[in-house]
């Protein structure tokens, strides 16, 4: 019992972190995303039942892909005649020499890169390749994307589906593309990577406040993209990704529960990821050609330079995300300049900005935006406002360090127990 237990959980382990490694290559085996997602369960599913039995294998790894482009074959076969094409694609990879266990490292990432790219490639609508992307590079759920878009699960759903079929009928090649190509494509990988990056960061919903994983899944795909293409908005992103992690330590007490910027003890920042990050930032925008990554790296660098949140340069900040309006508007970015002036010139001007933006009704469904309006009044002194906006934003947000907190706040303004 004791050694199925330890099996189970070793294999849970390895799902969690290799599982997209592992797709990533059986969709080039196969051909087929769709096959390969259901050969990747498949060969979960049997070393569930197998592994207790006959023991870990050597390379773990290499067993699941050997298993999983088997089962593929099966489920083709059992498909039958309607399913012509891809039984003739997993005919020529049975008859191709496959040696899983040589899946070097150099190998897994030619096919994550391979996978991005093919997941980002023009021919699809931009809302398509990134939602694809990051159901396939990177795991997430379809209701985890859907509210990284603010869509509905069903919307998603066939988001999804029609990218998928736009591949398999306009055979759109499984390679990493050329140089030429690259700089066409980055905008929707790097969009890509910052989408996941902001789930691993700070995850929409569920009992825990952030999920590394994600996080590390996206700050190694920066690192090979940078690698791959050095481009400046690369770089910034690069440099974001580890200005923000730098903080992790300092995000969450030792029960979970969330923990204010101003009131984090910035002594556990990690000074190596702040001093690669900000390097990273000032790298890209020297270039003279960033964007919207480098832009808010530059902000971050700000934030990661000063000693605490009163003697935060304010004033840059607001100047940066002026620069960010101009090139990339948007109602969030709005939001997180109104909270920097709200720093500059006092939480009344702030909260102006804060209401004008709700009024246009675009973040009217974003809990952040008023759990800022209530953080805003409750400065000010206005509990009522702040008690009712506090409890808006309670209902609407899904993670639960995120409404302990705002519970928390509700309770200190209104004297009561909720």
């Amino acid at each position: 019992m004791g050694l199925e237990k330890s099996i189970d959980e070793h294999v849970a382990h390895l799902y969690r972190t290799e599982s997209r490694r592992v797709l990533a290559v059986l969709v080039r085996l196969l051909g087929d995303f769709d096959l390969a997602e259901e050969a990747l369960q498949e060969a979960f599913r049997a070393a569930l039942e197998r592994w207790p039995k006959d023991g870990l294998p050597r390379n773990p790894r290499a067993w699941l892909v050997s298993t999983g482009r088997f089962k593929g074959i099966d489920v083709v076969r059992r498909r039958g005649r309607h399913e012509a094409l891809l039984a003739t694609v997993a005919q020529e990879t049975r008859e191709a020499s496959v040696d899983p266990e040589g899946l070097d490292d150099e190998t897994l990432q030619d096919d994550q890169l391979r996978l991005i790219f093919t997941c980002c490639h023009p021919a699809l609508p931009l809302d398509g390749r990134i939602a694809l992307a990051l159901r396939e590079v990177c795991g997430l759920t379809t209701e985890e994307i859907a509210r990284a878009f603010l869509v509905t699960p069903a919307t998603m759903t066939k988001r999804i589906a029609r990218a998928k079929d736009r591949i398999r009928k306009e055979r759109i090649p499984y390679e990493i593309p050329s140089r030429s190509e690259l700089a066409r494509r980055l905008a929707a990988v790097l969009q890509v990577v910052y989408l996941v990056y902001n789930e691993g960061f700070t995850a929409t919903a569920g009992q825990a406040f952030s999920r590394r994983d994600l996080a590390e899944d996206a700050v190694y795909l920066g690192r090979l993209i940078v690698d791959l293409l050095p481009e400046p908005e690369a770089i910034g992103l690069l440099g974001l990704m580890l200005l923000h992690d730098s903080r992790r330590p300092a995000r969450v007490d030792a029960r979970g529960d969330l923990i204010p910027l101003e009131d984090q003890d910035r002594s556990l920042w990690n000074r190596d990821l702040m001093a690669e990050g900000t390097d990273l930032a000032y790298k890209a925008l020297l270039s003279g050609r960033f964007g919207f990554y480098a832009l808010q790296a530059a902000i971050a660098a700000v934030h990661a330079s000063a000693p605490s949140v009163r003697a935060t340069d304010w004033a840059q900040i607001v100047r940066l995300y002026d620069m960010l309006l101009e090139t990339s508007p948007s109602p969030v970015v709005e939001l997180n300049r109104a909270i920097a002036v709200a720093m500059r010139d006092g939480p009344a001007v702030g909260l102006a900005l804060v209401d004008a933006l709700l009024e246009r009704g675009e973040l009217a469904g974003y809990h952040s935006a008023h759990a800022v309006r209530a953080d805003l009044n409750r400065r000010l002194g206005r509990s009522r406002e702040a008690a009712a906006s506090y409890r808006r934003a309670l209902a609407l947000a899904r993670q639960e360090p995120e409404r302990r907190f705002l519970e928390k706040r509700l309770a200190e303004i209104s004297g009561m127990s909720v």
